[in-house]
């Protein structure tokens, strides 16, 4: 049994993705990051960052003690590894899969993140907080698609690289992209979409979170974080 600490995020989406395409029995703890949640002590014993995901195994492969991890690549990996699903037993398919993977962690989540941020959260719009964060997306929008022109998936077979780029491309209206200007990447994005998992995975996120406006409160506590933060 594996339980996961979560939210309706992204980063929440690609876990339970994961789970639902390996049949992994588990259980989801709501974390509700607009109302302050992840700082609470108990939460923060697993998740350090106060961020979600992450995720508690009670079964942990090599028996003993549970296990608990934090960030979502990390917990990507932990559970392609447990599982022996998604990832590659040879190295090269193993490093394929784990650049794409950690190109989503350090290039497409961040830079779509600012992008939400500066475009619809931030108190005042900065053009060229905008500009900046909308072009470097459509950057990496390109080159995904490129990756993509002569493969099904983004590694070969479908893996947890898919699985943490994905859900960084549903939103692509409010990044201010377009899919039709990138036709690989709209194939790929049309093709995990209707894959049984995946709509289950995001069923779950409509039983658990069904508020879409961000109030003037939840912003001061999602984006007024700082040592003070961490050190109260």
């Amino acid at each position: 049994m594996i339980e996961l600490y979560y939210w309706t995020t992204p980063n929440g989406h690609k876990i339970t993705v994961f789970l639902e395409e390996a049949g992994l029995a588990y259980r989801l703890f709501p974390v509700n990051i607009s109302q302050g949640e992840q700082f609470k002590p108990d939460f923060l014993k697993i998740s350090p960052n106060n961020r979600i995901p992450a995720i508690v195994d009670l079964d942990p492969a090599e028996a003993g003690a549970p296990v608990s991890v934090f960030e979502s690549g990390a917990i990507l990996l932990y559970l392609a590894e447990k599982t022996g699903q998604f990832i590659p037993a040879d190295l090269r398919g193993r490093v394929e899969v784990l650049q794409w993977l950690f190109w989503q962690m350090g290039g497409l989540g961040p830079m779509a993140g600012q992008n939400h941020h500066f475009a619809l959260y931030a108190p005042e719009k900065i053009p060229y907080a905008i500009e900046r964060y909308v072009k470097e997306t459509s950057r990496l929008y390109a080159v995904l698609d490129k990756r993509l022109a002569d493969r099904e998936f983004v590694a070969g077979a479908y893996s947890i690289a898919d699985m943490a780029a994905y859900p960084w491309v549903v939103p692509w209206e409010r990044q201010g992209q377009k899919l039709d200007d990138f036709p690989n990447l709209k194939r790929w994005f049309d093709a995990i979409a209707a894959r049984p998992a995946v709509q289950r995975a995001y069923a779950r996120a409509a039983e658990v979170n069904t508020e879409r406006v961000v109030s003037d409160e939840a912003k001061k506590i999602l984006f007024g974080q700082g040592a003070d933060t961490v050190r109260r």
